[in-house]
């Protein structure tokens, strides 16, 4: 199976799910990677992101990192244009994430995006973008069919600067680095090293089984003590 048909198959399940085999549970070695200390290491999205159209559904894909601030008198030799190159040199599909390194008083009003670089975005390879600033322009966005996780909506923003492209950064509480592999959905967004989109796949299917088994016989039971029993997996021994 290419990788391109692994990005695919992963479409199919939630982040949750994909939380859940690359670290959530480091016990159940069978399950789960146990790739990060599920708490200490920042290795998925927190609360403060919004899915902007949940309705289109699952990204998974190949991320590209930039920086975006304020303007520097000293510093001019990167622009949007850079971030479309790297998107470009990237496996596709991309997920942009772009980090928002404004001060304080400008970080919720600067609009990271909108119809015109998201339409660059599209045609260059980007398939979602997450950031922890705002967006605007969001009907042009839905028509454009690429999936945002952001802070919000404004309908504004003043100069700005690409202040370095592909370099880890830390978006929403997550640590990103170039060519990780970026599952997003409603629920927020995961990160594991590419090379373990096999396995991720394998073990995300295996836990899929086990709880369609698990939720069945739950819908079924009025029994606290069958209940009790399922959750704890006697019931599938």
């Amino acid at each position: 199976m290419t990788e391109t048909e692994i990005l695919n198959e992963l479409k199919k399940f939630d982040t949750p799910s994909i939380t859940n085999v690359v670290a959530t549970y480091p016990a159940d070695k069978e399950i789960c990677l146990g790739l990060y200390e599920p708490w200490e290491i920042d290795w998925y999205t927190d609360e403060t992101l919004r899915c902007l159209y949940p309705e289109m559904g699952r990204v998974a894909g190949y991320a590209v990192t930039c920086v975006f601030g304020v303007p520097s008198p000293g510093f001019k030799r990167l622009s949007f244009n850079d971030v479309l190159l790297a998107v470009g040199k990237s496996p596709k599909p991309a997920v942009l994430a772009i980090k928002n390194n404004f001060p304080e008083k400008y970080r919720k009003k600067f609009a990271v995006s909108g119809g015109n670089m998201t339409t660059a975005m599209k045609m260059a390879g980007v398939a979602g973008v997450i950031s922890d600033a705002p967006v605007r322009d969001i009907g042009e966005l839905r028509e454009l069919e690429v999936q945002y996780l952001v802070t919000g909506v404004v309908a504004g923003h003043g100069d700005f600067a690409v202040q370095a492209v592909n370099v880890p950064v830390n978006v929403a509480g997550m640590d990103i680095c170039p060519g990780e592999i970026i599952h997003m959905d409603e629920n927020g967004a995961v990160k594991f090293p590419r090379e373990h989109l096999p396995d991720v796949l394998a073990r995300v299917k295996k836990l899929a089984a086990i709880e369609n088994i698990r939720m069945d016989r739950l819908k079924k039971s009025a029994d606290i003590g069958q209940i009790v029993k399922i959750l704890s997996g006697v019931e599938e021994k």
